[in-house]
Order: structure tokens, then sequence, then C-alpha cells
């Protein structure tokens, strides 16, 4: 009978160990936090869930969460398939490949403040290439007083600053791609779109699930770029949950309902995400896994 040797796990120890302390131990602190009312380090007044009432009610949160929502749901509808387009585009070999897919990778490159400082300089409306040019065309444009202008401009400034991103993941998916698939949809007479349908789209789902994921979860968690764009302005009509909460917790320090807020946008993130991956799952499961038609 053969025995089973499990030092192997010993291997796996410290990474579970380092995710422990670095994620699992501030999680249940935040937790902890969520059901007191914080005074001060030594003084503490357990509220059980009062906090979560009150954020749930608190109009602040449901309008940022729609807001949050509304943003998430407009870069994954621009960023996927405009990320697809680039990568069917680029060259697959020579010299140009390697220069083009660098090219492609520099705004990531780039800190998340440096790219909100370089939006904000580009859509200034006196000095700023982007808001000066509209304005000469006759166009009434100002992103810190208009907010439809505010939102286009932080659109704007996420999808150059992320595109490359999905494009990067499809041209490696892409990539993967046999060549004979190609050679036999040719001689089938298929078309672009029908190459695209049937070779190429199912070739490319398990990168393009990545891809939406990691955008999904980053655009839930944006703050850095709208915060030094627009500072949240003009209003509130760029306030997303993120600034919402650094707001309560380090501008008003209310730890108890900001703890709360933490939570819950955690878990609202969790749902998006688990919800999306789901979908996409079983939509391959409905067409027959990643070759079906």
């Amino acid at each position: 009978m053969r025995r089973w040797d499990n030092r192997a796990w010993l291997g796996v120890l410290p990474v579970v160990l380092i995710v422990a302390f670095s994620a699992v131990v501030p999680l249940m602190t935040v937790v902890n936090y969520s059901v007191q009312d914080i005074f001060d380090l030594n003084n503490r007044l357990f509220v059980g869930f009062e906090w979560y009432r009150d954020t749930l009610r608190d109009p602040r949160f449901l309008e940022a969460l729609l807001r949050q929502l509304g943003f998430s749901a407009l870069v994954l509808a621009i960023e996927i398939p405009l990320g697809i387009l680039v990568a069917r585009n680029l060259p697959r070999r020579g010299a140009s490949a390697g220069v083009w897919l660098v090219v492609l990778a520099i705004p990531l490159l780039i800190p998340w403040n440096v790219v909100g400082t370089i939006w904000q300089m580009f859509a200034r409306p006196d000095i700023g290439l982007l808001g000066a040019g509209v304005n000469a065309l006759g166009l009434d444009f100002n992103f810190t007083a208009d907010p439809v202008d505010a939102w286009i401009v932080l659109l704007m400034m996420d999808v150059w600053h992320w595109t490359s991103l999905v494009a990067l993941l499809a041209y490696a998916g892409l990539a993967a791609i046999p060549e004979p698939y190609y050679q036999a949809a040719e001689l089938d007479g298929a078309g672009r779109w029908q190459v695209f349908r049937h070779v190429e789209l199912p070739g490319l789902k398990p990168v393009l699930l990545i891809a939406g994921l990691l955008r999904l979860m980053d655009s839930l968690m944006i703050y850095t770029e709208p915060f030094v764009l627009t500072g949240g302005g003009p209003g509130s009509s760029t306030t997303f949950l993120s600034q919402h909460l650094t707001t309560m917790a380090v501008g008003q320090f209310d730890l108890g309902p900001a703890a709360a807020f933490s939570v819950l946008y955690f878990l609202v993130i969790l749902l998006l995400c688990w919800l999306f991956y789901t979908a996409v799952m079983r939509s391959e499961d409905v067409e027959g896994g990643p070759g079906g038609h």
C-alpha cells in the first residue's frame, strides 16, 4: 500500500502564512471594526450591524455605487472590443511585431497618479491640447465644470491607459491559435467575420475572461486617476466608492462606518466578479466548450 507524502505542503506553508498576514488578518480587523463604535484606541462600543444599515440607507453610498457600476460597464464595453480590434491588426511576425508590442505596453508603465496629471493638463480648457482644441472648434468644453465633459475625459483616460492590457492579452491568445485552423477556414472559404467568430473568438475566451476580470476589478477599485483628474467633481459626479470611503476613513476618521463601508465594498466587488465569471463560463458551456459552434 502506497503511503502519501505530505511534505510538499511545507513548500506551500510560507505562501499561506504570507497571504494570511497580508490579507486575512487585515480583513478580520476591518470586520471587527465594522461592528463597533470606536471613540479611541481604548474605548469602543459594540453596535452590531448598525453601521451596515446606515451605509445601505445612505444615499451617497447608493449614488456612488451606481456611478461605479456605470463606469465599469462602460469601461468593459469599450476596452474589450477595442483591445481585440487592436490585437487583430498587430503584425504577428517580424521585427515590427516586437516594436508594436513595446509601444503598446508604454501606457501600462506609467504610474496612476501621473496618468491623472497628464490627462488633467491635456484636457484643460485654457492650455490643454484637447480642451483648448475642442473649444477652438466652437464647442463649450470644461471638464471641471460640466459633469458630462468630466465623464468623457475620465473614460478617455481609462481607455488610453488600460486598453493596452486587453490588447496584449488578446494578442497572446491569437498567437496561440494553431495555423492549421486558419488554413482550414481559408479552404472552406470563410470570411474575416466567420474566421473571427468560429476560429479566433473560441481561442480568445480564456484570455478574455482574464482580461475582463482584471479590468472589472480594477475599474471597481479606481481611485487615483479620478482623484487627480477631477477630485470627484464637478460636485460629486465622478465620486466613486473608493473616494467616498477615503473621505469617511481619512477625512472624517469615522472608523466604524468606514469599516462597514469597506466590507460592503469588498462584497460588491466579489459578487460582481463572481457573476461575470459565472456568466462567461456558462456561455462557454452552452456553446459546447472553447471549440463549440
